[in-house]
């Protein structure tokens, strides 16, 4: 440094020391530099006080010479504290130049910008608060030093900086809040360490109202929890937690909306092998819960994004039970806010709708509104529409339900064949609800969910199964499904008549209380997808005979709880008359019929069948018959059940014209076995009215005839055994005896119009086709038998 230039009013004296190497002699010369500017204070000579500070700030502190430095740095917090309550005046040109050497590349340097800074803000105190952002920005620097000096230096400048915050109600938070939400990303250890503590401490004040802001720091403190360091993670746990709390206690001016999105992307793990994710999810799990729970309606809108982070937590194990409770919680709250208001189009969809008239030509209108289209998707709510947490009120904004983005997660998840089976049951129980709570929205994404939903009828879990029915049964049953066309399969010409319950009528708009009793799967009401589910169902059987051979039965009695049994077996049937595959029929028929004469969930439908005393049982015994005939055992057990023996004894004899084969005298076999069964009880006691049944008795006799003499020929030849002789039997007036049984034959002829010899022909005709393809099947099989001789 140039000695000879003049530095007045600083004396060479001062020069020289402040230039020394030797830090005692620099400490000799700041006392003198007090001892100056407090004279200058008494004089109220604020020009020399300015004219000292810049001496020592540009041709010290700045200056590159390292003992220059450090001598300007001493001087300026000599002049500070000289200056005491009025080096608020001054404090810009104290700071700005100590905080210059904060970079410097000397740690001695560094300490001792730490040591000079610390001096000015222990004098100036509350002042400083104006230039905040400077001090913190450059704390921030030294809090990551390498120097352990320079790093304690700087801690002990943080607590007296958080001290004066604290004291302080004149913080300025709104400029301060752009820096933190930078450095908050901050990647270094102890960079988030001193950031998340004074997130802290501005908690912590009553008059800092921190929480308003927590939308642009929430991303930021969820990086800092998934930090290494177990103390940073811990600190960081207690400020969410603090946060939490406060959200609780006011929800009111809680921002939910602006932060719903940030919880959304932190609840998915993107590695699970990394143990902080999980305390992150987990957290972040915990805020959504309370936002669903405190902000209701307001997440509609973010309901896509928060089933994408929770379903999958649904199916999480033991390891992480505490998450998948919360994503379970989450999800049941989330769909507790889907209510039939959402069903309703908004003016946006209204006007829409109005304004393309053309867009729904040719496509099937929805029931109650013919500007429906059946495959319409529902615009996304933009992010710009969302609306902040208000209390409920009159004038509280409208929420959307963002439904199309719903529907596209829960498909999403029944498409991934990795997907686990509690996941997959909460997107079936969601598709429910949604089917139930927002019926004629739905029905706009039936064609494109059908195909997934058959396809889930093949899933391993019986569970999974159950609620997959449920949604197929009410997409089947719900009015909103009725549309003004017919089915798009062909009908045959004795149409297919549905049991439908008192109600409202195709194409009408159903009340308030008839919605709610249609809804329920007890009393369906069978809409226009009825037909086409079982059709569809049918067709995967055909495709997946393991699924018919494992769950055919299960999902045929599921299907019967959940609708009327006499609507599927008429459906079924109707179906199966036209099926061009005559084995899958025949295999199809054998299982209705088993499951017909075994099962308890179709105890009514056989006391319905069992007497055919009105023209509707004589109509669906009628449509059975006709399909039943692709399997001759079980057109002869459906005989036994409706007590048509006569016709029973007349197939029985066709039965000799047929190509018996070892699968056809099993099924004779079953057959002899269920007449054993507590099913066919009257059957068998019938056999003591020997004169009044003896077509009953000629036809088990036939079977007799049919059986090889096997275990099933045994139990059959001694049941008959056991028939009565008639003479023994007679114990009552005869004549009034044969009047009692023509007037109940006169009873049941009156309500029968059965043509039993076309149903006879109907048998005939099937059966020369079973007979032709399995002539043509064998050809099949040895011509390719004799080319591969060739």
């Amino acid at each position: 440094m140039n000695t000879e230039k003049d530095f007045s009013p600083l004396t060479p004296n001062i020069v020289r020391a402040l230039n020394d190497k030797l830090y005692e002699k620099r400490k000799v010369a700041a006392l003198e530099i007090e001892k100056l500017v407090r004279e200058f204070v008494a004089q109220n000579n604020s020009t020399q006080i300015r004219h000292v500070i810049q001496i020592l700030a540009s041709e010290f502190a700045l200056s590159q010479h390292p003992h220059s430095r450090k001598g300007g740095l001493i001087g300026l917090a000599a002049c500070s504290i000289a200056l005491g309550k009025d080096s608020g005046l001054y404090l810009k040109e104290l700071i700005e130049p100590v905080l210059t050497c904060f970079n410097d590349s000397d740690s001695r340097l560094r300490y001792y910008a730490c040591e000079a800074l610390y001096n000015i803000v222990k004098v100036a105190r509350g002042a400083v608060l104006p230039h905040f952002n400077l001090l913190f920005d450059g704390l921030s620097k030294l809090s990551a030093d390498p120097d352990p000096n320079v790093k304690s230096g700087s801690e002990l400048l943080d607590r007296l900086l958080k001290d004066i915050v604290t004291e302080s109600n004149t913080f300025d938070l709104v400029s301060f809040v752009p820096l933190l939400r930078e450095r908050i990303y901050s990647n270094n250890q102890y960079a988030r360490q001193f950031i998340i503590s004074w997130i802290h401490v501005l908690e912590s004040v009553p008059d800092i109202h921190l929480l308003d802001y927590l939308p642009e720091i929430l991303d930021g403190l969820f990086q800092i929890l998934g930090d290494n360091s177990k103390e940073i993670r811990r600190t960081c746990e207690v400020v969410l937690g603090e946060f939490l709390k406060e959200i609780k206690k006011t929800p009111s001016s809680v921002k939910f909306a602006e932060m719903a999105n940030i919880l959304v992307i932190h609840c998915q793990v993107a590695d699970e092998a990394k143990l902080t994710n999980d305390l992150i999810q987990l957290t972040a799990m915990t805020w959504m819960r309370e936002f669903i729970q405190l902000a209701g309606r307001v997440v509609l809108p973010y309901s896509s994004g928060i089933l994408t982070a929770v379903l999958p937590c649904l199916s999480y194990d033991d390891r992480k039970k505490n998450t998948k409770e919360v994503a379970s919680a989450c999800n049941n709250s989330l769909m507790k806010l889907v209510t039939p208001e959402d069903d309703e189009d908004t003016e946006e969809e209204r006007g829409r709708s109005m304004g393309s008239p053309s867009a729904g030509e040719g496509q099937p209108k929805m029931e109650g509104d013919g500007n429906d289209m059946l495959n319409a998707s529902q615009e996304s709510v933009g992010l710009s529409n969302i609306s902040f947490f208000t209390p409920a009120s009159s004038d509280r904004p409208h929420v959307t339900l963002d439904l199309d983005g719903i529907v596209q997660v829960l498909n999403r998840h029944l498409h991934d064949s990795s997907t686990g089976m509690m996941t997959r049951i909460a997107v079936l129980k969601w598709l429910y609800h949604l089917y139930i709570k927002t019926p004629r929205k739905m029905f706009r994404h039936t064609d494109n969910l059908f195909p997934i939903l058959l396809k889930t009828l093949s899933d391993e879990s019986d569970e999974v199964i159950l609620k997959d029915l449920e949604v197929l049964a009410e997409i089947a049953s719900s009015p909103a499904g009725q549309t003004d066309q017919a089915s798009s399969c062909d009908i045959t010409d004795n149409k297919l008549v549905l049991k439908v319950p008192d109600g409202p009528k195709p194409g009408q708009q159903p009340t308030t209380a008839s919605k709610a009793m249609d809804s329920s799967p007890s009393t369906p009401s069978m809409n226009s997808y009825f037909y086409k589910f079982m059709i569809n169902l049918l067709k995967r059987f055909s495709l997946d005979r393991k699924l018919l051979e494992n769950r055919g039965a299960f999902i045929i009695r599921q299907l019967c709880l959940l609708l009327h049994a006499e609507n599927i077996f008429h459906s079924m049937a109707d179906i199966l008359l036209k099926e061009e595959d005559l084995k899958f029929a025949s295999t199809m028929i054998q299982t209705l019929n088993t499951i017909l004469l075994t099962s308890a969930e179709l105890f009514q439908l056989r006391n319905q069948l069992k007497d055919l005393h009105t023209q509707e049982s004589c109509a669906l015994f009628c449509c059975l018959y006709r399909s039943w005939c692709h399997n001759p055992v079980a057109t002869v057990s459906l005989c036994f059940l409706t007590q048509n023996y006569k016709h029973a004894y007349d197939l029985i004899q066709k039965f000799g014209n047929l190509e018996v084969t070892v699968d056809f005298l099993m099924e004779v076999d079953k057959l002899v076995q269920l007449i054993e069964s507590p099913i066919f009880t009257y059957l068998r006691l019938q056999l003591l009215d020997v004169e009044n049944n003896p077509y009953l008795i000629k036809a088990l006799y036939g079977l007799l005839m049919l059986l090889p003499q096997s275990q099933a020929f045994q139990l059959l030849s001694h049941r008959l055994r056991c028939v009565p002789n008639p003479e023994l039997m007679r114990t009552v007036d005869e004549s009034k005896y044969m009047d009692s049984k023509k007037q109940a034959a006169c009873k049941r002829s009156a309500h029968t119009q059965v043509d039993y010899m076309e149903l006879l022909q109907h048998f005939d005709r099937v059966q020369s086709k079973h007979l032709e393809v399995r002539h043509q099947r064998s050809a099949r099989a040895s011509d390719h038998h004799d080319r591969k001789l060739m």
